[in-house]
């Protein structure tokens, strides 16, 4: 359930519990930190050997660092560096004179979804879908 719809619920004012109604308990996750640091930990030690290497460690910035090494060299220029933005500003530049008009600047604003508003159901009656844990990454 949303937070505003939580917010919303716990704020209004509504007749006293009788003593014979149990009140509603939110779920309550059995997943501690500790699980979620082992989790984490695992993902981490490929191997399964109990630890983590400095290269195993780094291992996610070295193909993030080789995807943006374009011509392998093993040094990222500011081109190499750049690419994404170098190509929101050539694509928005349909002068060509190497400015972006205000117009054309605001075609390189980050396109965010809309926020919507949460929908709370009437009367403050909760339904709990159940949460898949998400699969992990190789």
């Amino acid at each position: 359930m949303p937070l505003q719809c939580i917010s919303r619920l716990l704020h209004r004012r509504r007749p006293p519990t009788p003593p014979s109604a149990a009140p509603l308990v939110a779920p309550v996750s059995d997943v501690t930190p500790a699980d979620r640091e082992a989790k984490r930990f695992s993902r981490y030690d490929k191997d399964k050997d109990g630890s983590i290497t400095r290269d195993t460690y780094f291992a996610n910035r070295h193909k993030a660092f080789a995807n943006l090494d374009v011509n392998h060299d093993g040094k990222l220029s500011f081109e190499e560096y750049s690419v994404k933005a170098i190509t929101k500003f050539d694509t928005a530049e349909v002068s060509h004179d190497g400015k972006l008009t205000p117009v054309e600047f605001a075609t390189t604003a980050v396109k965010r979804k809309p926020r919507t508003k949460p929908v709370c159901p009437p009367g403050g009656a909760v339904a709990v879908a159940p949460v898949e844990e998400p699969a992990e990454a190789q």
